[in-house]
């Protein structure tokens, strides 16, 4: 039986306001209000400029790294503090790391409609059929991963050059008929437009704020990659160390990839799990003791548009301590060699989350006798995968088959 009422949840402290092009004039009653009242003003110097001369806040500008002006909005918990953003602090903005940090409790957003939903309403495109990225402090590479026929982008820039580079990306990958148009300053006095495809864009360098929407075409004869698992073999640089398409098909469906779900791939070889893994929606650490295959990772996550993938240096069971730099346990691991190594399995099976995934491949005797033990002490699933491919013999042709590969999957128990 309770002793009274349940205490009221602290009032939100931090405000976070998205300001589109028509300035402090364009908010909301509610909004504008919190802008007024408040002590501290965090913004850029574009947004602080925005303030009237006579508002008595104290104003801060953004610092770099960003980490310096988090630890003094901290500092200034109990203030009335309001964070100006630019459209919807929500969609690839501020508020999404404040709310890490913070807490959503802590905050008070307030949106405007943000570039995306601008420009989705300019171009006449169906927002929830439109994939929505941000380059900005981000690799061009990452739009590989998005590269299909009839796939429509809107992409934040990082720059007036953005354009510019993204149509020499896409046009080197063999998307050069894509069409592209560049709005800028959307919503505001000085908004414009240019369009073009990316293989005969000759425009001028574009506004700095500006978003660039792409609707996907290929070249003849372009080849590209679907983001199910089972890549080919092929698209993978590797010295041998590859898990085979159909295998690899099979390990990640074992694995069951899910969205910003964390994967250890142990002995990760040239990355192809762990690549498939993040092109499937998860995050990923490959765990490689050789430089020359690190190297191999690196440069396959690039091209497949992956350049995230964190790799770590070091043979497990040793490496597992803190692969990914900080104390998340992963929600599935992969092993993919080395199961005679004393104290790997054991090692990866303690790290794993509650309900996380252990997926082990073998292909010599001593492997699969490991895990077998394993199967008879511990439990869990296991399978055999043969594959043989059509080759010629002579003027006819028969079947190769590969060395058949045991599978044990074993999920951890939630207790």
């Amino acid at each position: 039986m309770s002793d009274g009422p349940e205490p009221s949840p602290p009032a939100p402290w931090l405000s976070i306001v998205g300001i589109g092009e028509d300035g402090l004039d364009g908010l909301a009653a509610a909004p504008r209000q919190l802008v007024s009242d408040a002590e501290l003003v965090v913004g850029g110097a574009r947004h602080l400029a925005m303030l009237p001369a006579d508002h008595p806040a104290e104003r801060m500008g953004w610092k770099s790294p960003l980490s310096e002006t988090v630890a003094d909005i901290r500092a200034a918990a109990g203030r009335r503090v309001c964070v100006l953003a630019t459209g919807d602090p929500m969609s690839y903005g501020i508020g999404v790391t404040l709310g890490r940090v913070f807490g959503h409790a802590a905050l008070s957003v307030h949106p405007v409609a943000g570039a995306f939903a601008l420009a989705a309403a300019r171009l006449g495109w169906p927002l929830e059929e439109v994939t929505r990225l941000t380059l900005h402090g981000r690799p061009l590479s990452l739009l590989s991963l998005h590269l299909q026929p009839g796939a429509r982008l809107l992409i934040l820039s990082e720059d007036g050059d953005t354009p510019a580079r993204v149509a020499d990306a896409l046009r080197v990958a063999g998307w050069g008929p894509s069409a592209m148009t560049v709005l800028s300053h959307l919503g505001g006095a000085a908004e414009s437009r240019v369009e073009g495809t990316a293989e005969g864009w000759t425009h001028d360098r574009q506004p700095d704020l500006n978003t660039i929407a792409v609707a996907l075409s290929p070249a003849p004869g372009t080849s590209w990659q679907p983001r199910v698992p089972g890549l080919p073999d092929a698209v993978f640089r590797h010295d041998g160390q590859l898990t085979k398409r159909e295998v690899r098909a099979a390990t990640l469906a074992a694995l069951a990839p899910a969205p910003g779900a964390l994967l250890w791939d142990v002995g990760a070889g040239c990355g192809s799990v762990a690549i498939e893994w993040m092109r499937a929606g998860g995050r990923a650490v490959a765990i490689e003791r050789s430089a020359e295959r690190r190297t191999l990772i690196a440069e396959n996550a690039a091209r497949l548009g992956t350049p995230t993938l964190a790799i770590r240096a070091g043979e497990a069971p040793g490496a597992l301590d803190d692969p990914a730099g900080g104390d998340e346990r992963p929600d599935a691991i992969f092993i993919g060699g080395g199961l005679t190594t004393p104290g790997l399995v054991a090692a990866c099976r303690a790290a794993l989350a509650p309900d996380g995934r252990l997926v082990a491949n073998a292909v010599t005797l001593e492997g699969e006798a490991a895990l077998t033990a394993l199967h008879r002490e511990q439990g869990g699933e296991m399978s055999r995968i043969a594959v043989s491919h059509l080759v010629p013999v002579g003027p006819y042709h028969g079947w190769r088959p590969l060395m058949p590969v045991t599978q044990y999957h074993w999920t951890k128990p939630h207790a």
